[in-house]
């Protein structure tokens, strides 16, 4: 196998197949990156039984064939490599990397004990890369993290006709965002739990596409699996098994104060008085008349206030979050202004964008936070 290819267009493509190597495996081939090339460019393919990514480069291909390689080790030198055609011949177990006056020599793995690559599934439909990248920033922040509750470790995605739905929830907060799409089919109302790192990874990094396809396995299908594809560049994961809580639920239908805050100054204020807040220690605010007091620490140990404009509508609240949940949450709001819904002190409240205070808000996106209680 002998091909030439540029050196940006070799790193990038390398970049994108690697993102899905597995770090720590018992099963060393899974480690390694395929390449196959043929006439007219290159397909580069990664897969570790759970996820798949595939891309495809254009390049000038002498000899076609395919080869396994160290992928982690590959993403690194073609990142490192200067700005020059990048020449990749294959001879024997070996593999040889020239660019310039740089030459690399890597081993090769058993392309025939790799295993097949799962098919992309049937698409389901498309939707816009760049609202769909932000859509998905939006609601992975409120996923957990911990690998026990699998389930609360994915996004759900809920396609109903000319919209898809994104939830995540990790028992404290909970992020909802709607999305316009174009169906394959008006009738579709399906539904899939997809790891949100996964997904996460895969929409930011084709955030730069006109159009993305969604694509679902159907009957007969590989069920139990989603592929995201476009701009050349494909991802297929397995689907998470469980129940997610039945979220819509937990967002209440009516609430006692509505108040509107001026987002990034809210931002700024709760990163300030959280610096005297130890760990898993509250920021409490006081919603009243036209201000909001932020407060931090207290007793003997350092305490922290500040106050900004506000327009509160309703009774005067006293609630405490967890600051890390609450900048999560005003980091992805993508509006001039938070507006905050509360019922009582202790349930939860759900925050929203608006384009100015005293606006009513957004209803793509909402972000449910559960508070913290204080003695």
């Amino acid at each position: 196998m002998k091909f030439r290819v540029e050196r940006d267009q070799l790193a990038d493509a390398v970049a994108w197949a690697a993102r899905t190597l597995p770090t720590r495996s018992n099963q060393p081939l899974l480690s390694g990156l395929l390449i196959e090339a043929q006439d007219g460019g290159l397909v580069l393919s990664s897969f570790d039984h759970e996820v798949s990514g595939r891309v495809e480069t254009e390049a000038v291909v002498e000899e076609g064939g395919r080869v396994l390689v160290p992928g982690r080790l590959l993403s690194d030198i073609a990142r490192a490599l200067p700005a020059q055609p990048v020449t990749v011949v294959v001879d024997g177990s070996r593999v040889t990397v020239n660019c310039g006056r740089s030459t690399f020599t890597l081993p090769t793995m058993s392309v025939d004990d790799y295993p097949t690559l799962p098919q992309m599934p049937t698409s389901a439909g498309v939707v816009a890369g760049p609202s769909f990248a932000s859509a998905v920033a939006q609601v992975a922040v409120a996923a957990s993290s911990d690998e026990t509750i699998s389930f609360l470790t994915g996004i759900r995605l809920e396609m109903t006709g000319p919209v898809i739905t994104l939830a995540a929830t990790d028992r404290y907060r909970l992020a909802v965002r709607e999305l316009p799409w174009v169906p394959e089919s008006q009738s579709i109302d399906a539904a899939a739990l997809v790891p949100a790192r996964v997904l996460a990874d895969t929409a930011k990094t084709l955030a730069a596409q006109e159009s993305v396809t969604i694509a679902l396995a159907g009957s007969g299908q590989d069920e139990g699996l989603l592929g995201i594809h476009g701009g050349g560049r494909s991802t297929t994961t397995r689907l998470l098994g469980g129940e997610f809580p039945k979220y819509r639920t937990l967002l209440p239908a009516e609430s006692n104060t509505v108040a509107s805050v001026d987002t990034a100054a809210l931002v700024e204020a709760v990163k300030r008085v959280s610096l005297v807040a130890e760990r898993n220690t509250p920021v409490r605010l006081h919603f009243t008349g036209d201000e909001v007091s932020l407060t931090a620490g207290g007793g003997d140990d350092a305490q922290a206030v500040e106050s900004l404009d506000a327009t509160v509508d309703g009774e005067a609240i006293d609630i405490a979050f967890n600051p890390r949940f609450l900048l999560d949450g005003l980091s992805v709001l993508e509006a001039p202004v938070v507006r905050f819904a509360f019922t009582v002190s202790n349930k939860p409240a759900v925050l929203a964008g608006a384009a100015e205070r005293g606006a009513d808000p957004s209803p793509e996106f909402r972000y449910l936070l559960m508070p913290v209680r204080v003695g």
